[in-house]
């Protein structure tokens, strides 16, 4: 059941959503606007990731975390001379199994498959394969810090034998402050490296967020600003933003 009250019971809801596999039932959705894409930077991209997470009891002391990406994606000449394109990417759907309590030195840890689903609606928008491989997270919670990192590598499998193979590595460690007012500051990173081209793709983002209630509904908003510090030669470059509202949903498994 999902505490009510103002105060601390904000600030403690604001603190569990830095941690990815809270068991806390959440549906963040991210946005976030790129620029300076494609081989005459002329590209931009704005991406619309829907994340609900659900963590399901499935013993005394594990719990299953599901985390899925969707996202619905706005691009413009990112491919000379192929325009815009709008709608669903590629879903990338992480399975977490979890002891529910931590460690005798506090960290907080999960460990499962990830899956990467071909559901694109135009090929510009995604890779056109299945993938698979490993992810884990693991966190420590020290008084008002969170401090933790999540990583995942994905080989394609499957799908069209014309596109690129994938073997991507996500690397994505994350630092977080809470106050008592329920504001969080928090400074991460989602950094992907490509074997196949050898290639990183690194921004830096900072942002900043407040938990408040519509009604008894608890909502935190974010806003953020980043920066790539590297990235393919036609990736994105320069200054990157990020508006976000988390919803909170009472748990249901």
């Amino acid at each position: 059941v999902l505490p009510l009250a103002h105060g601390e019971g904000d600030a403690e809801l604001a603190q569990k959503l830095a941690n990815p596999i809270a068991e806390l039932v959440s549906v963040p959705f991210q946005m976030n606007f790129d620029n300076d894409i494609g081989v005459n930077d002329q590209g931009s991209k704005t991406t619309l990731n829907i994340q609900p997470v659900i963590p399901v009891d499935i013993s005394n002391d594990w719990n299953l975390i599901t985390r899925t990406i969707i996202p619905v994606i706005d691009q413009d000449e990112i491919f000379p001379g192929a325009g815009s394109q709008f709608g669903l990417g590629d879903i990338t759907l992480s399975l977490f199994f979890s002891p529910k309590k931590p460690t005798a030195n506090g960290i907080i840890w999960g460990v499962g498959p990830v899956i990467l689903l071909p559901t694109a609606t135009n090929d510009k928008l995604g890779a056109d394969k299945w993938g698979l491989g490993p992810t884990a997270v693991a966190l420590t919670v020290r008084g008002p810090w969170t401090f933790g990192g999540l990583a995942n590598h994905i080989w394609s499998f499957d799908g069209n034998d014309d596109r690129n193979e994938i073997s991507n590595t996500f690397i994505q460690p994350f630092v977080s402050y809470n106050w008592p007012s329920a504001w969080t500051a928090s400074v991460t990173s989602e950094s992907t490296y490509n074997w196949k081209t050898s290639q990183w793709a690194v921004p830096l983002n900072l942002s900043v967020s407040k938990l408040v209630r519509f009604g008894k509904l608890p909502v935190s908003l974010t806003g953020g600003v980043g920066y790539w510090l590297d990235s393919p030669d036609t990736g994105p470059e320069g200054v990157r933003y990020r508006l976000a509202a988390t919803v909170i949903l009472p748990k249901m498994f």
